[in-house]
């Protein structure tokens, strides 16, 4: 009984080798803990420091893989003929599903054996990747010449012009769009629908149950640092993803069969599809095997005795300064947590799963009543929409605007913008620690750094490529709107309208379709050592030339491309300045028990209303944006071609919307905290005659109201 009073008694006086004993005790009922841990302390799995290299690994892998959609959004969509919305439906679907079950992690707590539920979530995270691969191998192997029939050679003479008589025979194309084939599109969507979803669920206790479980049984002083390194090593997740992203899609997405004579493409094709399935398999196969340990470790740990030494001790010194808040000591700070889960413990256990649910949206709405918090949140709900939107649909957008590859902007975003957002977030931390600042420094700090963001987006909307002429879409200047470019050069061919084999005229700068639609009649094809060249003749659009090559026109200005990402990774750093102080703010402005709670709140509202709708928009106005869609059995596919001029105006101006929407719920916490410090200010008293005598009098009464208030 001594033991088990002693904490609420002795707490600020007890050393580790008392907490070691109450562990000890209370570990599970009857003691019967301590034997076995004193035993196997020698072991692996009863060191949290192998915890944290472990969970450190398994949130990489994790992150690795609910980023790599994003990696190759535009790839999925020429495979599977989907559009932008669809796609940024499919990139937030992943949210829904630890939308659902991230508010239930507050009600379990340490009610389950974590490290097991880590792990399982783990292995449904990897499920969820091979199940994001399946739609590769039940489909049929990729086709970019949709014209041709099943047993001819792609790239065969089905694009050519063949006269109005011949028109009926490559119309066949759509005569394999069966209800099978249908049935086949929507089972394929689908899949990828249910695999994002799972993908959502089983990330749900990774994180939070890996951070309080290292919280409950580190020393003190090395929790801070301990979760210092795990989050640096975690937000190298999506930049990995990124760069896996460009290394797979330089891969033909059949390089599994490829077909007898190899292809005629390269990745500068805009046919071009990239093995996207295949990062899903090593990133799934990573998750897998850093699932295994979790299994192995205990459902409680020994509490860590011995603070670090030397530089580690150094280090820890300096995260624990940066994330104690208002309190002077990691100790203090540690003192809060066991006080909110304490808290926690005295109301989470009476109560069932159906109580809590009829609680949660009173506790929430009480908390929304918080100005300050409801500001901070909305002010992150702008800027995480920024973020949800650039990382899912920004490849895609220099892939089209630039015209280059979707391999390099991949590895551009990985090797740019993605180190610069770590940066910033660390330089914020930095600063918040070394100037020792308070709720309005920090949000002064918010404030510039959100300008400075603001005004490195206004450049980017002048940064740009100009829209391909494109004969039969683009209307010639001086026309009116109706009339295309050449209109008459190939009206005497009959052209299938979901082909594309897009050939570009060099010397004008024009590109066509199809060579149907440059009035080509033959074909000619180069053998190289190690690849072949095909060339198109006698097209009668063409004008004193003998040779049309295949391929898209190539763009003149994509050196522009490096200064757009230059930009917009020095607007990423200076906006995830702002992520640790306004981190503060919500820390800061709260009850010390309702911390744990707001930041739940905080992270569930997050993904409600910016990760989740916000792909979704992103993807509605760059489909607002297209000139051309393709069309597959009848239905409209993915688009071939955008207006470049407004593709850059929406994309960059929603990203300034949500921006000016972030600065200006900061602006507006800053003008509240101003007033409030001018209310808490001491007021000059004025003598008044009688005054003294009514204030000795009414005295008592007004001390006893003042400490009710």
């Amino acid at each position: 009984m001594k033991t088990a009073n002693g904490p609420s008694a002795e707490g600020p006086q007890m050393t580790d080798k008392d907490i070691k004993v109450t562990l000890d005790a209370e570990g599970t009922p009857g003691g019967k803990t301590s034997p076995g841990t004193q035993n196997l302390r020698p072991s692996l799995f009863h060191s949290i420091k192998f915890f944290v290299l472990c969970h450190s690994l398994l949130q990489l892998a994790q992150l690795m893989t609910s980023g790599y959609l994003k990696s190759s959004i535009s790839t999925v969509e020429k495979r599977f003929g989907l559009s932008s919305q669809t796609s940024g439906l499919l990139a937030a679907f992943n949210e829904v599903g630890n939308t659902a079950l991230i508010v239930f992690v507050s009600y379990f707590g340490s009610r389950v054996h974590r490290p097991r539920l880590i792990g399982c979530g783990a292995i449904l995270v990897s499920l969820a990747g091979l199940l994001m691969s399946l739609p590769h191998f039940i489909s049929e192997p990729y086709r970019y010449d949709h014209t041709s029939h099943e047993d001819l050679p792609q790239d065969s003479e089905a694009s050519l012009c063949l006269p109005m008589i011949s028109g009926p025979t490559p119309a066949t194309s759509n005569s394999s769009c069966s209800s099978n084939t249908k049935t086949q599109h929507l089972a394929v969507v689908g899949i990828m629908f249910l695999a994002q979803t799972l993908l959502g669920v089983g990330a749900v206790p990774i994180q939070p149950f890996g951070i309080s479980y290292i919280d409950d049984f580190a020393h003190n002083s090395n929790s801070p640092l301990y979760l210092g390194i795990l989050f640096a090593v975690t937000m190298l997740g999506p930049g990995l993803a990124y760069g896996l992203g460009g290394l797979m899609l330089r891969l033909y997405v059949d390089i599994d069969r490829m077909p007898e004579g190899g292809i005629s493409l390269t990745p500068k094709d805009p046919r071009w599809v990239g093995a996207w399935w295949l990062g899903f398999l090593i990133s799934a196969g990573s998750v897998a095997l850093a699932a295994i340990p979790y299994f192995f470790f205990p459902r409680e740990l020994p509490k860590e005795k011995h603070e670090l030494r030397f530089q580690t001790r150094i280090m820890s010194m300096i995260v624990s300064q940066a994330s104690k808040g208002e309190t002077s000591s990691s100790e203090q700070s540690h003192g809060e947590y066991t006080e909110n889960q304490n808290g926690l413990g005295q109301f989470a256990p009476d109560m069932t799963v159906i109580q809590f649910i009829k609680v949660f949206p009173r506790v929430l709405l009480q908390t929304l009543r918080h100005p300050i918090f409801l500001l901070v949140v909305l002010s992150q709900v702008c800027m995480c929409s920024t973020v949800a939107g650039m990382a899912t649909f920004l490849p895609k957008f220099l892939e089209h605007q630039f015209s280059i590859t979707a391999s390099y902007a991949n590895l551009l975003i990985g090797g740019l913008t993605i180190p610069s957002a770590i940066v910033g977030i660390v330089v914020g931390g930095v600063l918040v620690k070394r100037l020792h600042l308070g709720r309005a420094r920090c949000v002064i700090l918010c404030l510039l750094g959100s300008l400075l963001c603001l005004f490195c987006s206004l450049p980017l909307f002048f940064i740009g490529c100009p829209t391909h002429q494109i004969a039969g879409i683009t209307p010639q200047p001086g026309t009116q709107p109706g009339h295309s470019l050449f209109p008459g050069c190939s009206e005497t061919c009959f052209c299938p309208v979901d082909d594309f084999n897009p050939i570009c005229d060099p010397s004008i700068h024009v590109e066509y379709i199809t060579p149907c639609h440059a009035g080509c009649t033959s074909r000619v094809v180069q053998e190289a050592a190690d690849k072949s060249t095909v060339f198109y003749t006698n097209c009668s659009c063409v004008v004193g030339r003998e040779l049309v090559p295949t391929g898209s026109c190539e763009s003149a200005c994509s050196s522009l491309v490096l200064p757009f990402v230059l930009l917009i990774s020095l607007g990423a750093a200076l906006a995830s300045v702002t992520h640790t102080p306004s981190f503060m703010l919500i820390l800061r402005g709260v009850k010390k028990e309702d911390k744990t709670l707001a930041v739940g709140i905080q992270f569930m509202l997050l993904r409600v209303f910016a990760w989740m709708p916000s792909p979704v928009i992103h993807g509605s106005a760059i489909d607002t944006t297209c000139v051309y869609w393709a069309k597959r059995c009848g239905r409209q596919a993915v688009c071939r071609y955008y207006d470049h001029d407004l593709l850059r105006t929406r994309f960059v101006g929603l990203q300034f919307f949500f921006k000016m929407g972030s600065l200006a719920c900061f602006a507006f916490i800053w003008v509240i905290l101003r007033q409030q410090g001018k209310e808490a200010e001491p007021k000059p008293t004025v003598y008044q005659p009688g005054l003294e005598e009514q204030q000795l009098e009414s005295g008592p009464e007004k001390k006893l109201e003042e400490s009710k208030a």
